[in-house]
């Protein structure tokens, strides 16, 4: 009898010994916070209190901040002394790279830097280690700057300049140029320049398949590599109605138009369109302007499921015109379908007005139009006082926004007119922490 309970006590120790760093690995301890869509209900159901629990205050940090190690940890403990809990960091400004891609050519501005210095890598290092969430900020069409090319070869304008948008104005002339000339590229810097008040500078078809596919690499290419807590569009959407007239765009809608006439129809357009290759687009404008609000959201949804394949819980968030309306009919950037369709986690209205009532409007359409998801209220704090940008804040408060973003970290520590002694962070620290009213709170 003695001999059997010494050999089940021996088992029992044996049992518990082999559970006990199972139960370690099972359950570490959390460094940041749960991801903000888990916290929806929370967030409504705050108390009254100065700052409701879990809300997003984030910092859009454009890239001119990641060209350092030094930059990148001041910036890092910057936000976290000011109340900060997610960086959304630019790390593709112009077709480039602040990270070390294995698609695209390292930035310019990174030259100098020692080849080991990787932007994003340090950004979420100094962030995790202290709680703070980090999003990869993703410029999407936009690729270079007009005044000033990119150097490295490798880039793809001037590898892929069959890839580039086209403007209505030149569509005729290009048509017939061979992408590969010099004279296609020179051509299309040559009408940008010209334009440099309309145009932020050269972009990317969203027609061309391999731009779709490239894109998709990028996105999947930092989902894999890097411990992101998001993944963010920005410039997701088309300069103006006045492209893409490429040769690709022109032939792609054709190919889809060409199905839906009859013979009669089809011969007398190919007649045309030997003469003008617009004549498809000009034919049909309401469907042409459908067709290519279909490429950019096609992107979306692309994007969408292939990073949630990889990274299931990261959130994807987009920079969008505050306008709806007006950002589905002239940038072709439909982002009320993208919500509803859900291939979108967060929308970030840039809603960047000085004026507290237009503000209000916008964003409070915003909320109306999540259909489920969230609201991010981008404010534009380089063009207000940063007491105007803490009355924005209460307002995404009393609407019912999970929270703000504020464009930008780089202009809050620089001196200017509006912040005189590049304290801005710690101005809208010090103001926001007001209790919210009993009647915001029943109206969130």
């Amino acid at each position: 009898m003695r001999r059997a309970v010494s050999i089940i006590a021996a088992y029992l120790i044996l049992l518990l010994t082999a559970l006990l760093p199972a139960q370690k690995t099972a359950a570490p301890s959390p460094t940041l916070p749960p991801p903000p869509q888990m916290q929806i209900g929370l967030v409504n159901a705050a108390p009254a209190q100065d700052v409701p629990p879990y809300e997003v205050r984030a910092l859009w940090v454009v890239r001119h901040t990641m060209t350092s190690p030094q930059a990148v940890k001041e910036m890092v403990a910057r936000a976290k002394a000011n109340g900060f809990t997610d960086l959304i960091v630019q790390v593709r400004g112009r077709g480039d790279a602040y990270y070390n891609s294995r698609i695209e050519p390292r930035a310019d501005e990174l030259f100098g830097q020692p080849v080991e210095f990787d932007p994003l890598a340090l950004a979420l290092d100094e962030a995790h280690r202290i709680g703070i969430r980090v999003h990869a900020w993703i410029n999407i069409y936009v690729v270079a700057n007009i005044e000033e090319l990119p150097q490295s070869k490798e880039h793809l304008i001037y590898q892929h300049p069959e890839w580039l948008m086209v403007p209505r104005e030149i569509a005729n002339e290009l048509y017939a140029v061979d992408p590969k000339s010099p004279d296609y590229l020179k051509r299309l810097v040559e009408f940008t320049r010209n334009n440099r008040t309309e145009l932020e500078g050269l972009y990317t078809s969203p027609a061309h398949p391999a731009v779709k596919e490239n894109l998709i690499k990028i996105w999947l290419d930092i989902a894999e590599r890097y411990a992101v807590d998001g993944l963010h569009f920005d410039y997701v959407r088309y300069p103006n109605t006045n492209f893409d007239y490429s040769r690709s765009a022109l032939e792609s809608f054709r190919s889809e138009v060409e199905r839906t006439l009859s013979d009669e129809t089809r011969a007398e357009l190919a007649g045309q369109a030997e003469r003008d290759p617009m004549a498809y687009a000009a034919s049909f404008p309401d469907q042409f302007a459908d067709f290519q609000r279909r490429q950019v959201t096609d992107l979306v949804e692309r994007v969408y499921k292939g990073v949630k394949a990889v990274k299931p819980h990261a959130i994807i968030s987009a920079a969008v015109f505050a306008n709806d309306e007006d950002a589905a009919r002239s940038k072709f950037q439909d982002w009320r379908q993208w919500m509803r369709l859900g291939w979108l986690d967060v929308a970030c209205p840039m809603a960047y007005t000085p004026d507290t009532a237009a503000f209000r409007r916008q964003i409070n359409n915003a909320v109306k139009l999540a259909s489920g998801k969230q609201i991010w209220a981008g404010i534009g704090g380089y063009k207000q006082s940063a007491d105007s940008s803490v009355e924005k804040i209460k307002v995404t408060r009393e609407l019912g926004a999970q929270g703000f973003v504020l464009f930008s970290y780089d202009s809050s520590v620089r001196v200017s007119e509006l912040n005189p002694e590049g304290k801005y962070l710690e101005l809208v620290r010090d103001a926001w922490r007001q209790p919210l009213s009993s009647s915001s709170l029943l109206s969130r």
